[in-house]
């Protein structure tokens, strides 16, 4: 059993975690501020002697003690961080640097919750390790990448300056249940889209590329990597290798939902990337770890999980 912090522990991946941390006995305490997370999704784990839940601003600093810390608090939709992107640097670079204090002062072990968009706009694909990215420092997406390749920075700083025990993840597309069906994301606006047979909204021409993961194999990625024996830090890319294109995605969908909508397109944002997909080969090597799950298992219980929600909000 161990004493565990998870920030970030009210969204989409931070429940799962914090879900799995407490079923193996651990004592978990959550923290987030609910900007994007939602206690609808650690609502059932409130009541459990192993669990607690603070609402805190990892951007102020946080005492208590811990045995592990796994750092997942900060928006990740575009719509999401670029609502206030000023306070998304601040949770990215602030809230690292207080989780990185509470790690030193306790010697505990920390996870950061890193990206594949510290690639950007890759050059290279897929997207190995040591590639450094292709990264905007100053467009409307900078807010978040450039916070999330800080946040490594700054763990590694911290690791050999002050000898933190640290890791980094690199986290690709995810999906799965309690992701925010409002958060802009391809999987929930093509799902929420398709159930209701409104219009499957495709930004570009259908043709730039993501690899999904769903969302118990991450957990599977995160806790190994937390937990593995030989000292290894990372960074370590987590993601699914089958690359799709958008406009296969939306098709995919479509044909899982029986749904009549239509596609239709509008203009690519910004620095979106046009191709993604991460190479797993040192997830395999050093944590023995790679996706099990199915692109359409995953999301038939994707496409349940918002069938029933849609469902019990229109009571």
């Amino acid at each position: 059993m161990s004493r565990i912090i998870v920030t970030g522990g009210a969204g989409f991946i931070g429940s799962h975690l914090c879900e799995r941390l407490v079923k193996e006995g651990n004592d978990v305490i959550c923290l987030d501020n609910f900007f994007t997370g939602s206690k609808d999704n650690i609502r059932h784990l409130i009541g459990n002697n192993r669990f607690e839940l603070v609402r805190h601003d990892v951007t102020k600093e946080f005492y208590a003690e811990a045995d592990e810390i796994y750092n997942l608090a900060c928006p990740a939709s575009p719509p999401s961080y670029q609502y206030n992107p000023i306070k998304t640097v601040k949770t990215n670079v602030m809230g690292t640097i207080n989780m990185l204090g509470l790690a030193k002062r306790c010697r505990a072990k920390i996870l950061q919750a890193s990206t594949s968009e510290i690639y950007g706009n890759p050059e290279q694909h897929p997207q190995k390790e040591e590639y450094w990215g292709n990264v905007n420092p100053i467009g409307i997406r900078s807010c978040y990448d450039e916070g999330k390749r800080c946040a490594e920075t700054l763990m590694m700083d911290y690791h050999r300056q002050n000898k933190v025990n640290i890791r980094i993840v690199r986290i690709f597309n995810t999906y799965g249940p309690k992701m925010d069906k409002n958060d802009g994301r391809v999987v929930s606006n093509f799902i929420v889209q398709a159930l209701q047979n409104k219009d499957i909204t495709i930004y570009g021409d259908g043709s730039q590329t993501r690899s999904f993961c769903y969302v118990d194999d991450l957990i599977e990625g995160i806790v190994r990597m937390q937990n593995n024996k030989e000292n290894f830090i990372g960074p370590v890319n987590l993601g699914n290798p089958s690359e799709r294109s958008i406009l296969e995605f939306a098709q995919m969908i479509l044909r899982l939902t029986n749904s009549k909508s239509k596609i239709v397109y509008k203009a690519l944002p910004s620095d979106d990337p046009i191709r993604r997909r991460p190479d797993i080969t040192l997830a395999k090597e050093k944590l023995n770890w790679e996706p099990k799950i199915g692109i359409e298992e995953g999301l038939m219980k994707t496409i349940e999980y918002f069938d029933n929600l849609l469902k019990t909000e229109k009571r």
